[in-house]
C-alpha cells in the first residue's frame, strides 16, 4: 500500500514538474517573439577579408533608430536593414562612441510605430548578477534574413568582470565591466545582438569576437547597458580635455535627442604607468618575464624587486610571457597600485608596486 502511495506521489510530482517546464517554455517563447520584433538584421557590402559582412542591431525608437556595435560593416556604404516583418531599408550612421564601442543608425525612409527597446530612466535598473538566466538574440552566421526570426540561445551569467580583449593586433575598444556568459554567443554576425532576461528585458549588447589578452582564449560576453565608463571629450568653451561618465543608456538617450558629443579616443597604449623594470631580451615569442635589472629610485626599486626575479602574476592574472606582461601593464595607469607575485630563487614573493608617471629622461 505504501508503495502505491509513493508511486502516486512521485507521478504527481513529475506531472507538476512537467507543467512548470511547459509554462517556463511558453514564457520564453512569448519573450522571444516580443524581442525579435525589436531587432534588425544588418548587411554591408563586404570587402573586409576574414570578417563577416552582416551583423545585428536593436531598434531603439519607433522611427527606426538602431543601436549596434561600432564595427567594420558601418564603414561601408549601402547598409541594408531587414526588419522582423521582412521590410528592407537603407540606413546611415548618425553618431558613434568608440569607448563604448556602439553606434546609432537611422533608417533613411520615414517609418513609424516600430516596436523598440525603451532607453529611459526605467532602463537604469540594477545590473544582473552571477548565475542569472539570460536569453541571447542575434543574427549569428547569417541564419536570419527577411522575416526569419533571430537565433535564440538560453544561458547564464558566469561572472561580471572587466574586459581585456583583442582581435588580431587591435585591443578591444571597450574596457569596462561585462557579463561573461556560459553560452557561445560571440559568433560571426552576432555583434550588436541582445542579452535579455527570460521576460525579454534588455540587459546588454553582445560584443564582437575577441580573445582575452590574459589567457589567449575566445570569450563570450555582453556589455551591460547601464554600466558607466569614463570617456574623454573636448570642452566646447575652454577647448581642454575633460573626463565624463557615459553608458549605453546615456549614449542612446542623448543621441536620439541629437546632442551627443563624440569623444576623443583614448590611446590604450598610453595608459600604462611607469614601473622601472627592465626585462631580459625577448628572444622568442614565449620568453618568460625575467627581470634583467631595476632602475634606481623607480617604483620597482621601492617595491623591492631584484634582478633574476621571475614575474608570475599581476593582479591575480598569469603573465607567462614578456608579451603578455607588457599587454597587461598597459591597462594600469599612473598612480595605480598593483599586486604582483614573483618567484625569487625557490620562494614565492608577493609585492605591491605603485605605478608612476614616466620620468622625462626615460624614453
Amino acid at each position: 500500500m505504501n508503495y502505491i502511495i509513493t508511486y502516486r506521489l512521485l507521478g504527481i510530482a513529475m506531472m507538476l514538474l512537467a507543467v512548470g517546464e511547459l509554462r517556463a517554455q511558453n514564457s520564453v517563447t512569448a519573450a522571444s517573439e516580443q524581442v525579435n520584433r525589436k531587432m534588425v538584421k544588418l548587411f554591408g557590402i563586404g570587402g573586409f577579408k576574414g570578417l563577416p559582412s552582416y551583423g545585428t542591431g536593436l531598434l531603439v525608437s519607433a522611427k527606426g533608430h538602431i543601436l549596434t556595435v561600432n564595427n567594420h560593416i558601418l564603414n561601408t556604404p549601402g547598409i541594408v536593414v531587414h526588419l522582423y516583418d521582412g521590410r528592407r531599408y537603407q540606413a546611415k550612421v548618425l553618431v558613434r562612441e568608440p569607448e563604448l564601442d556602439v553606434a546609432l543608425l537611422k533608417i533613411d525612409e520615414d517609418v513609424d510605430f516600430l516596436p523598440h527597446f525603451v532607453f529611459d530612466k526605467t532602463a537604469e535598473k540594477a545590473m544582473a548578477e552571477t548565475g542569472d538566466w539570460v536569453l541571447a538574440f542575434s543574427n549569428q552566421f547569417k541564419i536570419a534574413q527577411g522575416d526569419e526570426p533571430m537565433s535564440v540561445q538560453r544561458g547564464a551569467i558566469l561572472t561580471v568582470a572587466d574586459l581585456k580583449g583583442r582581435r588580431g593586433i587591435f585591443d578591444a575598444p571597450y574596457s569596462g565591466d561585462v557579463y561573461f556568459l556560459d553560452n557561445i554567443v560571440c559568433n560571426p554576425g552576432a555583434a550588436g545582438g541582445a542579452i535579455t532576461t527570460r521576460k525579454g528585458e534588455l540587459l546588454g549588447i553582445i560584443g564582437r569576437e575577441l580573445k582575452d589578452n590574459r589567457i589567449d582564449t575566445w570569450i563570450n560576453y555582453a556589455v551591460p547597458i547601464q554600466f558607466k565608463i569614463e570617456v574623454q571629450r573636448e570642452d566646447k568653451k575652454t577647448g581642454k580635455s575633460i573626463m565624463e561618465k557615459e553608458s549605453v543608456i546615456t549614449f542612446v538617450h542623448k543621441a536620439l535627442m541629437g546632442n551627443y558629443q563624440e569623444t576623443v579616443k583614448i590611446r590604450r597604449e598610453d595608459k600604462g604607468g611607469y614601473h622601472g623594470i627592465i626585462l631580459v631580451v625577448n628572444a622568442v615569442s614565449s620568453t618568460p618575464p625575467y627581470v634583467e635589472e631595476i632602475v634606481s629610485g623607480s617604483p620597482a626599486a621601492i617595491a623591492g624587486l631584484r634582478p633574476d626575479d621571475l614575474i608570475l602574476y599581476v593582479e591575480g592574472f598569469s603573465v607567462p610571457t614578456i608579451k603578455i606582461w607588457r599587454e597587461t601593464l598597459k591597462q594600469y595607469e599612473p598612480g595605480r597600485e598593483i599586486s604582483m607575485q614573483l618567484q625569487r630563487g625557490n620562494k614565492l614573493e608577493n609585492v605591491k608596486l605603485k605605478l608612476a608617471n614616466p620620468p622625462k629622461t626615460v624614453n
